[in-house]
């Protein structure tokens, strides 16, 4: 079955199982091997080869068909203001979804694949980590709970950034951000330069905010947008996946006394687990609930997960 339910006739999306999407990589070829899979998945994502085929094929050649058509829309548009300067702006995907769902992993993966097109285009690959607010700041204005929450972001800068790749800007510098310190690092910035792709990850890409009584003009970070997924899964899942990555890395990251969260290697399991919960009840599962979760409608694409960590479910938005 590959449309929605009757009780979801309205829905914008049509809704696939994983087994019928795979289906529609026809002769999309898979370029990684599963040493290369086990290198770009992230601690506790049990993503391998076979899901890579299953799911990731058949996103890879629906996106090649959309960077087509914006690339065919470019091309029009230079006919129709007869400007031959015009300069080719990246098609920006943009990846939402809560912490320990497989963001990373996605996009990581799907890097590796676009830029294995026969086309050979250049894809680069920013998160919105480093656009976090400095540590030192957060701590001033009382916000380090509320870490990965919108007003946690510069999100002026995160504007300044993707305006500037959609305007062909060269050398336009993001900001670097280090899990082991848990912190922005100072000085410390990526170079993009005129991908043809780029995609932009983090937990609210997605969000939106009021608009003004005005009228005036107040953009969005999606607003940027080419095309957007949201990676989906069961509250009681993320709840699951989130604490047992947090008993993993207490038990190798958190190890490093340079980690930020060092202290916490040294509690006994029992001590981490109730740490564990309640950063997850206090923090990320709010998050979730208030800011995240409410942006999962204006996805492109959701890909829901199950048990397992795998796809389950593909809703793809209806023309």
């Amino acid at each position: 079955m590959d449309q929605a339910a009757p009780a979801e006739a309205y829905s914008p999306y049509r809704v696939f199982s994983a087994e019928r999407w795979a289906q529609f990589r026809a002769d999309m070829p898979l370029t990684l091997t599963e040493d290369e899979v086990r290198r770009l998945r992230s601690l506790n994502d049990p993503v391998d080869l076979e899901e890579v085929r299953r799911v990731y094929l058949s996103l890879s050649r629906l996106l090649s068909a959309h960077v087509e058509a914006s690339q065919l829309l470019f091309e029009q548009r230079k006919v129709f203001f007869n400007s031959d300067n015009a300069v080719k702006t990246p098609f920006i995907i943009g990846i939402a979804g809560s912490v320990a769902v497989g963001k990373s992993t996605t996009a990581r993966v799907l890097k590796e694949l676009l830029a294995r097109w026969t086309s050979s285009p250049k894809v680069d690959l920013v998160t919105t980590d480093g656009f976090l607010l400095p540590n030192a700041i957060l701590r001033r204005d009382n916000l380090m709970e509320r870490k990965g929450f919108p007003d946690s972001y510069d999100v002026g800068a995160i504007l300044r950034f993707l305006s500037a790749i959609k305007a062909g800007v060269r050398n336009v510098r993001a900001p670097l951000y280090s899990h082991m310190t848990y912190d922005v690092l100072p000085g410390a910035f990526v170079t993009i330069d005129q991908p043809d792709i780029l995609i932009f990850e983090g937990i609210n890409v997605l969000q939106t905010r009021d608009l003004p009584s005005d009228g005036k003009v107040v953009p969005f970070v999606s607003d940027f947008f080419d095309f957007s997924i949201y990676i989906d899964a069961d509250e009681a899942l993320i709840h699951r996946w989130y604490v047992d990555r947090f008993m993993r890395l207490r038990e190798t990251a958190f190890r490093n006394p340079d980690s930020f969260f060092h202290r916490y290697s040294q509690l006994s399991a029992d001590a981490a687990h109730a740490i564990a919960e309640g950063l997850w009840k206090n923090i990320n599962l709010k998050n979730l609930k208030e800011n995240i979760l409410p942006t999962r409608p204006r996805a492109d694409l959701i890909l829901r997960k199950g048990e397992d960590h795998l796809v389950e479910e593909v809703a793809l938005r209806k023309l």
